[in-house]
């Protein structure tokens, strides 16, 4: 009987070492940094030993050789100031400041966003140009080109807004300049679209797809591309587009296929959508 408990002992005890040491090689295989075990800065090295393997597992890992790689912390960002400096990208804030100072009441009362509420459809900013004097002055005044789209009477406004002043410089409006379209005018489109019989061929796919049934913008990932007329290219209801801003769609399920839908075009400015031939 003392036989066979010793017996049995012996094999629970070498049945733990050997898991032991099977999960560090797993854990050594695993890792990030595990690929070229022979090239130091590898999970382990080729003449490590199961021993080794077994008591950096348990450990969790050791800074000599032979260890395994510890996971990677991940820092977070600095934060983001109130003002850039030279030529850094835009922060947040000074985006919100330019928006504030661009629209002013008159703008804001007279124009229409991709909604039709109150208010032009901010469309991009980005940090301007500095003048020829200040191309080497890192203390140069920061500006912004703020450009938005009137839905009202269609035209593209641009204003270029000094952030250290607070005062518009310059303002330039267009006709028939169609810009890239921007994010909640995707979502614009594509909530027009899912409402839209024409529709019905997105929804059908959406559903094959997942088994669910197609009802917001939020269930799909979407790029775009303006349209434009072209004489006798498109049914009437699409003739505008250039003048009125048009969107074509390009929508993928999350975590799925693209679906086509080339042939459907969304005429924002309408609120309407057509089908190309």
């Amino acid at each position: 009987m003392r036989k066979i408990v010793h017996r049995h002992l012996g094999k629970v005890v070498a049945g733990a070492a050997i898991a032991v040491a099977g999960t560090a090689v797993m854990i050594g295989i695993t890792l990030p940094g595990s690929a070229g075990a022979e090239e130091s800065g590898g999970g382990l090295q080729a003449g490590g030993t199961a021993q080794q393997a077994a008591q950096d597992g348990q450990d969790g890992g050791s800074s000599g050789q032979g260890g395994v790689v510890r996971p990677g912390v991940v820092e977070r960002a600095p934060a983001e100031g109130q003002k850039g400096k030279g030529r850094d990208p835009l922060t947040d804030d000074e985006m919100r400041r330019a928006e504030r100072i661009a629209v002013n009441r008159q703008l804001f009362n007279s124009s229409e966003n991709v909604e039709g509420a109150r208010g032009p459809q901010r469309i991009g900013i980005d940090l301007a140009e500095p003048d020829a004097a200040d191309l080497d002055n890192p203390d140069a005044p920061r500006r912004a080109d703020i450009r938005f789209y009137d839905y009202k009477d269609d035209t593209l406004v641009t204003k270029t807004v000094d952030l250290d002043t607070g005062k518009v410089e310059q303002t330039g409006v267009q006709h028939g300049v169609q810009p890239p379209i921007s994010r909640d005018e995707m979502t614009e489109a594509a909530e027009l679209l899912i409402a839209d019989p024409l529709g019905a061929g997105l929804k059908a796919d959406y559903k094959d797809a997942t088994g669910k049934e197609l009802t917001s913008p939020g269930q799909l990932m979407l790029n775009s591309m303006v349209y434009r007329a072209t004489p006798g290219a498109q049914p009437a209801v699409l003739g505008a587009c250039g003048e009125h801003r048009c969107v074509r769609l390009f929508p993928k399920v999350k975590n799925g296929p693209w679906i086509d839908s080339r042939d459907l075009v969304i005429d924002l400015s309408a609120r309407k959508v057509g089908k190309l031939g």
